[in-house]
C-alpha cells in the first residue's frame, strides 16, 4: 500500500497515514508518537513558591495537578486534533511501567474527542512488543491486549512521593544552608528518596577508606628448581601471619630443609560457565567498568540503538530467554560480521548450546541484537555498546569454557606449600569474550608423589593491608540493585543526579569520590535520622509500589502511609537541623567571611559582598540580607548608578561578548516593585515610567522571534551597539561604530516601534550624503535596513521564560525583519519505522 507522512501541528511529531486491515476490516490508520511523558506532576499555584510556603505543607496540604510536560510541544492539543473522529486507538508505548503510565496520559487526551463506542464495542488496545522488527511488530498487532492501570498507578504513586518528599527536604535544606554559607559548591542542596541512599553508599565506602588503619603482615615465599633454568614459585598454605617473630620462626624452620618434597598431585577438570542472558543492570555495569561509559550515557545510547531497530528493548530485569525465542534466527543475522563470523558459523553448523536458566521477571526478554550492523553505521560509543551486546548474546549460546587444573602440594620441613596450574582444554564462550579467558600461567613440571626438588630460595616478604578503593559505578549499580534502590530504568538517573549536584566526582576508572558537601550531608543524616540515608525505607517503599503494579496494594493507602512516615521524619529533621549545621560549620565558611566587596546596600550604604560560588549572590553582612542574582554569567558594578526606588547600586549582568547584558537592581530583582513584575527581572523588564534604565525608556519593539519579549537597547554595548530581547536569546546588532544611540519618545507610524536617534562620527558614518545623524525606525526605515543584523545569544539566561499577557512596551516591528526565523532542532520521530511495517 501507500503511506503519506506529514508533520503534526506541534512540529515535533510526524503523522503517518495509510489504509490497511484492522481486526479483519478495512481501516484508515493514523500513526504518530509522543516525546516522552505527555504530562508531569507539579504543585498548583503558590505552592511552587519557595518563599511563600512552609515546606512541611507539601506533604499533605499542597494540592498537585497534572501539567503538560513540555508546554511548547502542545502535545495534548496535537493528540486531540489527530484523535478527533477516530473509532479505535492502539497504544504502542514502551512496554514497561513508565510506558503504561504514558498510555493513560494519551487516553486522557484523546478519549473525549474520539467517536463514542457503539454498545459494548471495544475501542482501546495495547500492543506488547520488545523490539522494532517486522516479526515482533506483526506479532504484537495480532495479539493486542489492554493497558494495565495498576502499573500506571504505581508510576503515579512514585511520582507523587518523589515530588512531595524531595521538594520538602530540598527546599528546607537549600534555603537553610545557602543563607548561612558562602562557599557551598552546589546551587541546589537536594534530597531524594532514592538519590540520598545512593550517595550514602559512596560516603560509606569513603568512611571505610578514611578510618582504615594498615596492618603489617609477613608472607613466606619459596622457590623450587624442578629444572635447571626454570624456577617454580610456591604459595604458603598459612597465607600470612601478623607477628614478625612467629614469621621469623617459620623461616628458620623451613631454611633447615634442603629439598621440597611433593606430597600430592591432583588434576581436576573445571568449568567456567557461559554468561546468563543480558539484562539492563549487567549492561550498565559492563558499560561503566569495561567501556568507560557512565550509566546515563550508556542508557541513552541503548535507547537510540533500540529505536533504530538494532537491539531489543534495553530496560529489562530478565536473564532468561523465553521458550519460543528464535535463538538461531537471531544468530544467523550475525553470520557475516567479520569480527565474529567464524564463531557464529561454527555454532550454526555444530548446533547451539541451550542457554543457562536465568531469572524470568515477567517483563521483557533479555537484551539481544536484532539486526546486523557495522562500525561505520553506528560509530563510536554506539558501536562499542552494540558489539558488547552482540558478543554477550553469542556467548550465551556458546559452550562453557573447560580447563584442567593441576594442584601440586609440597612440604618444606613441617610447612606446606602449593602451586596451581591451569590448561585450557576447550575455550568455549571465551573465544567470543576473550576478556573472560583463563590467563596463561607457567606450565607445571610433570611429577609424582614423593618426588624431591632442590630449593632455590626461601624468604620472608613484609607487606601491609590496603584500604578498599572508592566505589566504581559498576559496584554502586550492584549495591543499588541488591538493596532495591531505584529500578533498572532509574538507577542511571540517580547516579547522574549525585554527580550533577556536586555530591560526588567521577575519578579515573569511573570511581565515585564524595565531595565535602556530599560527605557532610550524609554524616548529617546519620546524626539526625539514619533512615533518611540508609536503603531500608526506600527498599520497602519500592516493594509497596510493586504491589500496586500487581494489583495487591491500594494506591491511596500506600501513598498516605508513606507520606505520613516522611512527614514525621521531616518535622524531626527540621527540629534537629543544628546537628547537621555543626558539621557544615567545619567544612564551609559563613557568608560574612566570603566574597569580595562589590556594590553598596541601599539600606545601610555599606558595601555588599559578591559571592561567586554557585548560586552567585550578594550579601550585606551589616543588614544580614542576601540577594539572589542571575546565574551563568559575570556580574560587575554598573557605573556606580543607583536605583531611584531603593538607592541600591546597580550591577551589570553579562553572558559574554557574544551574548547579552543588562543592568539590575539587587533589591528589585528579589522584591519586584510593580504589580506586573515577577521575581528575577532586571531593569530591561522593569516598568518604571521614568528610570533611564527601564523597559519604558529603552524598549524599542516587540521581539521578532518570541511572542512576549521586547527588544531593549543595551546602552553599554557601544561601539558595537545591539538590542536584545528581554525574554529569549535574540540579539539584534546595529549601527556599529556609532557615537551615540538613543531611544526616542516618538514611535513609528507603520509598526508602532520606538524610533531610534543615531549619531555617527563623520569619518565612519555609513549614512548617505556624509550625514552623521539620523532618526528612524529600526524595522521600517530604508536608511537603517542595511545596518541591522539579527543574531542569537551565545548562551540563554535561565531566568528568561516566556511571560503571560500583554507587556508595557513598544509595538511589534511589522516591516522588514532583521533576519529569518530560528529553526529549533526537533526531536526525532520514532514511529515512522513502526508505521512502515503496516504499509
Amino acid at each position: 500500500g501507500n503511506m503519506s507522512s506529514r508533520k503534526g501541528l506541534n512540529g515535533a511529531c510526524s503523522v503517518h497515514e495509510y489504509t490497511g486491515s484492522f481486526l479483519g476490516q478495512t481501516a484508515h490508520f493514523k500513526m504518530t508518537s509522543v516525546c516522552g511523558h505527555v504530562m508531569t506532576l507539579d504543585f498548583i499555584g503558590k505552592y511552587n513558591s519557595w518563599d511563600k510556603v512552609d515546606p512541611a505543607e507539601l506533604f499533605s496540604k499542597a494540592p498537585t495537578e497534572k501539567k503538560e510536560a513540555n508546554p511548547k510541544l502542545t502535545m495534548v492539543k496535537f493528540l486531540q486534533v489527530e484523535g478527533r473522529g477516530c473509532d479505535c486507538i492502539v497504544l504502542w508505548l514502551d512496554c514497561d511501567k513508565e510506558g503504561e503510565n504514558i498510555c493513560f496520559e494519551v487516553l486522557d487526551a484523546v478519549l473525549p474527542v474520539m467517536n463514542k463506542p457503539r454498545g459494548t464495542e471495544r475501542t482501546i488496545y495495547r500492543a506488547k512488543f520488545s523490539s522494532i522488527t517486522d516479526t515482533d511488530i506483526c506479532n504484537a498487532m495480532n495479539h493486542l491486549g489492554e493497558p494495565n492501570r495498576n502499573e500506571a498507578l504505581s508510576v503515579d504513586a512514585r511520582q507523587e512521593l518523589d515530588l512531595r518528599i524531595g521538594c520538602a527536604f530540598t527546599r528546607f535544606q537549600t534555603k537553610y544552608f545557602q543563607g548561612k554559607y558562602g562557599n557551598l559548591d552546589s546551587s541546589l542542596i537536594s534530597f531524594g528518596p532514592c538519590q540520598t541512599p545512593t550517595l550514602g553508599f559512596c560516603v560509606e565506602r569513603h568512611d571505610k577508606i578514611q578510618s582504615f588503619k594498615p596492618e603489617t603482615y609477613w608472607v613466606l615465599q619459596a622457590k623450587v628448581n624442578p629444572e635447571k633454568e626454570n624456577s617454580l614459585t610456591l604459595d604458603w598454605d598459612r597465607v600470612r601471619v601478623f607477628d614478625r617473630e612467629v614469621a621469623q620462626m617459620f623461616l628458620n624452620i623451613t631454611k633447615m630443609a634442603k629439598e621440597a618434597k611433593v606430597e600430592s598431585v591432583s588434576k581436576k577438570e573445571k568449568v567456567k560457565q557461559r554468561p546468563l542472558a543480558l539484562n539492563t543492570v549487567e549492561m550498565l555495569r559492563v558499560a561503566s567498568a569495561a567501556l568507560g561509559m557512565g550509566p546515563q550515557h550508556a542508557m541513552q545510547i541503548a535507547e537510540r540503538l533500540y529505536t533504530q531497530g538494532y537491539i531489543s528493548y534495553p530496560r529489562t530485569e530478565t536473564t532468561h530467554y523465553p521458550e519460543n525465542f528464535d535463538l538461531k534466527g537471531c544468530l544467523r543475522q550475525q553470520a557475516n560480521n567479520p569480527y565474529w563470523a567464524e564463531t557464529v558459523k561454527a555454532l550454526l553448523s555444530e548446533g547451539i548450546n541451550r542457554p543457562r536458566k536465568g531469572h524470568d521477571a515477567g517483563d521483557h526478554p533479555p537484551i539481544t541484537p536484532m539486526r546486523a550492523a557495522t562500525e561505520a553505521e553506528l560509530g563510536g560509543d554506539g558501536w562499542r555498546l552494540y558489539e558488547y551486546i552482540t558478543r554477550h548474546f553469542i556467548a550465551t549460546v556458546s559452550a562453557d569454557c573447560k580447563y584442567l587444573q593441576t594442584t601440586i602440594s609440597f612440604s618444606i620441613g613441617p610447612e606446606r606449600f602449593t602451586c596451581v596450574g591451569k590448561v585450557v582444554t576447550s575455550p568455549g564462550f571465551t573465544e567470543i569474550m576473550p576478556w573472560h579467558s583463563i590467563p596463561l600461567e607457567e606450565s607445571l613440571p610433570h611429577c609424582e608423589k614423593g618426588d624431591l626438588f632442590p630449593i632455590g630460595e626461601i624468604k620472608l616478604l613484609e607487606k601491609q593491608t590496603s584500604p578498599p578503593d572508592y566505589l566504581t559505578e559498576a559496584e554502586l549499580i550492584t549495591l543499588m540493585e541488591k538493596h532495591g534502590i531505584g529500578t533498572d530504568a532509574s538507577i542511571p538517573v540517580h547516579i547522574n543526579n549525585i554527580c550533577q549536584r556536586n555530591y560526588v566526582t567521577v575519578e579515573s576508572g569511573r570511581r565515585l569520590k564524595p565531595t565535602n558537601l556530599g560527605i557532610v550531608l550524609v554524616h548529617g543524616y546519620y546524626k539526625i535520622d539514619a533512615e533518611l540515608v540508609l536503603p531500608t525505607i526506600r527498599s520497602a517503599v519500592e516493594k509497596q509500589l510493586n504491589l500496586i503494579a500487581l494489583g495487591k496494594a491500594n494506591y491511596h493507602q500506600v501513598l498516605e502511609h508513606t507520606l505520613d512516615i516522611f512527614k514525621r521524619k521531616f518535622h524531626y529533621f527540621v527540629d534537629s537541623i543544628a546537628g547537621m549545621d555543626e558539621l557544615m560549620e567545619v567544612s564551609f565558611s559563613p557568608l560574612a567571611a566570603t566574597g569580595k566587596p562589590l556594590s553598596r546596600c541601599g539600606k545601610c550604604h555599606r558595601f555588599m559582598k559578591y559571592i561567586q560560588a554557585k548560586p552567585s549572590r550578594l550579601h550585606c553582612s551589616h543588614c544580614d540580607d542576601t540577594y539572589s542574582l542571575p546565574q551563568n554569567g559575570t556580574i560587575k558594578l554598573y557605573k556606580e548608578l543607583r536605583c531611584p526606588l531603593d538607592d541600591f547600586e546597580l550591577v551589570l549582568w553579562s553572558s559574554g561578548s557574544r551574548g547579552k547584558s543588562y543592568p539590575l537592581c539587587p533589591y528589585c530583582y528579589n522584591h519586584p516593585p510593580f504589580r506586573d513584575m515577577k521575581k528575577g527581572m532586571g531593569c530591561n523588564e522593569c516598568t518604571h515610567p521614568t528610570c533611564q534604565h527601564s523597559l519604558s525608556m529603552l524598549g524599542i519593539g516587540q521581539c521578532v522571534e518570541c511572542e512576549n519579549g521586547v527588544l531593549v537597547l543595551d546602552s553599554t554595548s557601544g561601539p558595537k551597539w545591539k538590542m536584545a530581547c528581554n525574554k529569549c536569546n535574540v540579539i539584534v546588532h546595529f549601527f556599529e561604530n556609532a557615537h551615540k544611540v538613543r531611544v526616542s519618545p516618538e514611535t513609528c507610524d507603520l509598526c508602532e516601534a520606538a524610533l531610534v536617534d543615531v549619531d555617527f562620527n563623520k569619518a565612519k558614518s555609513p549614512l548617505p550624503g556624509d550625514e552623521t545623524q539620523h532618526s528612524g525606525c529600526v524595522f521600517c526605515d530604508p536608511v537603517f535596513q542595511d545596518l541591522v543584523e539579527l543574531k542569537h545569544a551565545a548562551m540563554r539566561h535561565p531566568m528568561h521564560r516566556g511571560g503571560q499577557g500583554k507587556r508595557q512596551g513598544r509595538g511589534r516591528g511589522k516591516g522588514r525583519r532583521p533576519g529569518g526565523r530560528l529553526n529549533p532542532k526537533k526531536p526525532k520521530d520514532k514511529m515512522a519505522a513502526l508505521a512502515a511495517y503496516f504499509v
